[in-house]
């Protein structure tokens, strides 16, 4: 069949504007990786009425609503989409494809982190990023931060005992702290990382879209060309992380209901236009 809108993307803002379309009866497939950002994290945290659920029982929550409103769900990696007159071809890695006549991309970005031994075994348990994701719950703690002035002031907000430490010093990260490149230890409960944040985009090229730049240096997003999430190729919205890496899971899940609802306007439009020209 084709379906009104893919969904690309099963994350808070993918199921949030699944939920929106279907609410608005339209046929919904959402193609979810299975790969969430946060998939680490001990809960969830600055969304109202929702602190500290763990992110899978949020998933499986938000599934559970798209289904509820009729929405369909696939469990796969997108490969590859093109377009083909007026609607979209969607192929995924296991050779399965799906065509509709809008897409809202929704994939979320990748947390790329500094090549240090130690390191990525412990992101989003003692190696953390964000203050206002984690700050509460290791507030009083000894934090080292790798690398940023500015977040060792940041971070003090929670937390009298935080120090800087250089990348270029750092040999690995041990548990109970960090290991230095002269052999002394500096023990710390909590690291503190900053990451470069890549957009999960490059199968949108055939269509046009290609992950660039973000103007703030932090990594690659797909920009929006309006606060709806609306992008320069004509049917193609994009909502959560891969089009604001800084937005947390609140947020992306308000950009996907926004998207949702436009997408569901837009074709709307369209169905008005193809009835006047048909008179």
């Amino acid at each position: 069949m084709t379906y009104d809108v893919i969904v690309i993307g099963g994350g808070p803002a993918g199921l949030s504007g699944a939920v929106a379309l279907g609410r608005a009866l339209r046929s919904v497939l959402v193609i979810d990786s299975g790969a969430p950002r946060n998939a680490k994290a001990d809960g969830i945290h600055n969304f109202l009425t929702r602190d500290g659920m763990t992110p899978a029982e949020f998933h499986a929550a938000g599934r559970a609503e798209v289904k509820k409103y009729g929405g369909e769900l696939v469990d796969g990696e997108v490969v590859a989409v093109r377009r083909a007159g007026s609607t979209f071809h969607v192929r995924l890695a296991d050779g399965s494809a799906h065509e509709a006549r809008r897409l809202l991309v929704t994939a979320g970005l990748v947390d790329v982190l500094p090549d240090i031994p130690g390191l990525a075994e412990r992101w989003g348990e003692t190696v953390l990023h964000c203050p206002y994701c984690h700050g509460y719950e290791v507030r009083g703690r000894a934090i080292g931060v790798l690398g940023d002035a500015e977040k060792v002031r940041l971070w003090s907000q929670w937390s009298k005992d935080v120090v800087q430490l250089a990348v270029d010093d750092v040999a690995a990260v041990e548990n109970g702290g960090v290991r230095l490149k002269d052999g002394s230890f500096v023990a710390r409960d909590y690291l503190v990382v900053t990451t470069r944040m890549e957009a999960r985009g490059g199968f949108l090229e055939e269509i046009g879209l290609r992950p660039v730049e973000h103007p703030m240096g932090i990594g690659s997003y797909i920009p929006a060309v309006d606060p709806s999430g609306r992008t320069e190729v004509p049917g193609v919205w994009v909502a959560g992380n891969i089009a604001d890496p800084m937005a947390q899971v609140i947020t992306s899940a308000g950009a996907g209901l926004t998207a949702g609802a436009m997408i569901n306007f837009d074709l709307i439009n369209a169905q008005d236009e193809a009835r006047d020209s048909s008179r």
